[in-house]
């Protein structure tokens, strides 16, 4: 090692990972490891299981499960019902959770997600939240096309005539639509805006049924928009993910193509957040 002048050694760059750190092959992971992060995340996607059932779905044998179960049950990652004799996800496990989510903005992880769905359809890509009954945009990635939509983070929409609206709003529970619903003026911005709750209600059935909403023109003459919903680690609606563009380019034939984009890229942030999505009714 070379030294400097004051016969110090010099100063180097802690390094957060190896060299070989890309390297994903059996030599750089730990077997024993990766077997108990298996039975933790299956323990944690059906709580309640005794120790012969969890053994039989993952494949293993009882002795390595419980070896595992006991272990993690040390760290209180897992817990033990002596009086059921099932097994659950412990606190622990939770209070690693809430430290991960103290971490995780929705619009740090998102970003690399929108510009990923810009680049794969040609259109801008939108986040906003609900933001006292109205849609609030966080973040935005824009397309290269000389026409395109703009939604300025900061920016507010009403919610019965915006994609991600109306993603968001499907996806509330009963009483917090009904509080929004109450209050909206549904004004109507051009000739195909919904101007009712009853025909807003039997649109929101319908956006649940497909898993995404469309604004086909509703605050805007010649742009559409297709969104769905980013959902939070209690299953509950957090944000709504979208493209937008002119109809030119978002017309109605290209719906099947840029829903499934906008749905994949919502599970995607979802899953970035920590967040749930419910179960389909």
């Amino acid at each position: 090692m070379e030294f400097q002048k004051d016969g110090t050694s010099p100063t180097r760059k802690a390094r957060g990972r190896p060299r070989d750190w890309h390297d994903k092959t059996a030599q750089n992971t730990i077997k024993s490891l990766d077997r108990a992060m298996e039975v933790f995340e299956h323990l944690s996607e059906a709580q309640g299981k005794p120790l012969s059932v969890i053994a039989e779905e993952m494949g293993q044998s009882p002795a390595t499960v419980y070896r595992v179960l006991v272990t993690l049950e040390t760290r209180g990652l897992v817990e033990f019902d002596n009086v059921e004799q099932v097994w659950f996800i412990g606190a622990r496990a939770f209070v690693i959770g809430a430290r991960f989510l103290r971490r995780t903005s929705l619009v740090d992880r998102a970003r690399p997600i929108l510009r990923k769905l810009m680049e794969a359809t040609g259109e801008t890509a939108n986040l906003g939240i609900e933001k006292e009954g109205e849609v609030l945009f966080l973040s935005q990635v824009e397309t290269h096309a000389n026409i395109r939509a703009f939604f300025p983070p900061g920016s507010l929409s009403p919610m019965h005539s915006s994609g991600i609206g109306k993603a968001v709003l499907a996806y509330m529970d009963d009483d917090r639509l009904n509080r929004v619903l109450e209050t909206s003026a549904f004004e109507a911005f051009t000739e195909h805006t919904i101007t009712t709750a009853e025909d807003l209600r039997d649109d929101l059935k319908h956006i649940r049924a497909r898993g995404f909403s469309i604004d086909n023109e509703e605050k805007n003459a010649g742009m559409r928009c297709i969104a769905a919903p980013v959902f939070d680690m209690n299953g509950e609606v957090a944000a709504g993910i979208s493209v937008s563009g002119p109809i030119s380019r978002v017309g109605h034939d290209e719906t099947d193509r840029l829903s499934r984009a906008v749905i994949d890229a919502s599970r995607h942030l979802t899953q970035a957040i920590g967040g749930i999505a419910p179960r389909p009714s």
